[in-house]
């Protein structure tokens, strides 16, 4: 008996999830239909039947339920929605902390026709041997011209003119001993702690 039951009750199960299923379908077809009706209407048409306000033009706190409808097209909803993210100052301004708020694709970063010292395999090899060669080379003396010989003369009479009266040299004599005591390391001197009590 239980396994007759068991039979009819998957049987009426089946039956009922086939005609949902085709409900489903009848339903779909029908939102379809009325979706490809109204791609082919324009936007100021199409609002004028569902009585909704121009999605451009909606101001902080308007209502925008009437454009989650599923008759509404996709194309007015996204309208809808941007214009209600610009107003929002929540939604409107994203703070920094966002990581993938930027656009990291290629595209946005690619320069038109840019050069680069960077080779495969090499890395930026040319780049620094240049200049290591540009540093190494020594400028060539100029010539001897009466300007130069000029400047050197007056260069060596300012050198003599600076130079000091004659004053006593001192000179740090050190002995051997503080030479060695200076570079041995001291322990530190141990520390003891005092109490003091009240009383």
């Amino acid at each position: 008996m239980s396994e007759t039951r068991d039979f009819w009750s998957r049987r009426k199960a089946a039956v009922q999830a086939e005609a949902e299923t085709e409900r489903e379908a009848i339903e779909a077809s029908a939102v379809a239909d009325q979706q490809a009706e109204l791609d082919a209407k324009p936007d100021h048409e199409i609002l004028a039947e569902f009585n909704l306000p121009d999605p451009d033009h909606l101001q902080l706190g308007d209502d925008v339920s009437g454009f989650m409808s599923q008759a509404i097209p996709d194309r007015l909803r996204r309208r809808a929605l941007r214009r209600l993210w610009r107003l929002n100052p929540v939604l409107a301004n994203v703070d920094g902390l966002v990581d993938y708020g930027e656009d990291y694709t290629d595209a946005a970063c690619v320069i038109e026709n840019i050069q680069t010292a960077y080779q495969v395999g090499k890395g930026m090899l040319a780049h620094v041997e240049a200049l290591a060669a540009d540093d190494t080379e020594v400028e060539t003396p100029a010539a001897d011209t009466p300007e130069t010989l000029e400047l050197e003369t007056q260069e060596e009479e300012l050198a003599v003119l600076a130079e000091p009266a004659d004053e006593p040299v001192e000179v740090a004599v050190q002995s051997p001993e503080l030479e060695e005591l200076e570079d041995t390391e001291m322990p530190p001197a141990p520390r003891r702690m005092t109490f003091e009590f009240e009383g």
